[in-house]
């Protein structure tokens, strides 16, 4: 497959879109004084090409109760087991992102609690999975940096 193109119109639609994927396209043609159907035709194309893929919602997860954030690192008794012990993490509901690794980990995930003794709780069920050696807890004090578009503009820059 083609590399697909980018021009600056895609890269402004881009950028507007992360800023809210709810914007009308009316309103992007309206900023980029081009038509709404030009703004249509060119998610389509950047969808169909695998760039945009869906739209995504952001929670403030501390409004619902679920400011305290860990990192999990998990050790497993056997890589043949990843993918068993992905499926019961999958499982967990608090367990945000996993990640399979190299280096000291095999999995490494985020998981969002209501309080230390929840977080407690998801950890000892991360520890319960069967093929799980043991886990390696950090405490996430703050979150910095969570800037989407940053890269999305150093990699334009470099287009």
């Amino acid at each position: 497959m083609a590399k697909f193109k980018l021009d600056e119109i895609d890269h402004q639609i881009l950028d507007m879109l992360i800023d809210n994927t709810r914007i009308p396209f009316t309103d992007i043609a309206k900023k980029l004084l081009i038509s709404a159907g030009t703004v249509h035709v060119r998610v389509k194309k950047m969808e169909e090409a695998g760039i945009i893929k869906g739209s995504s919602l952001t929670l403030d997860y501390k409004k619902l109760g679920y400011s305290f954030i860990a990192y999990v690192g998990v050790f497993l008794n056997n890589t043949s087991k990843t993918a068993f012990v992905l499926e019961r993490i999958n499982e967990i509901p608090f367990v945000t992102v996993a990640h399979i690794t190299t280096g000291k980990f095999n999995i490494f995930c985020k998981i969002r609690a209501q309080n230390t003794a929840h977080a407690k709780d998801v950890i000892f069920m991360l520890d319960d999975i069967e093929g799980v050696y043991r886990t390696e807890t950090m405490i996430s004090l703050e979150e910095s940096i969570n800037d989407k578009k940053r890269l999305m503009h150093d990699i334009f820059n470099e287009i």
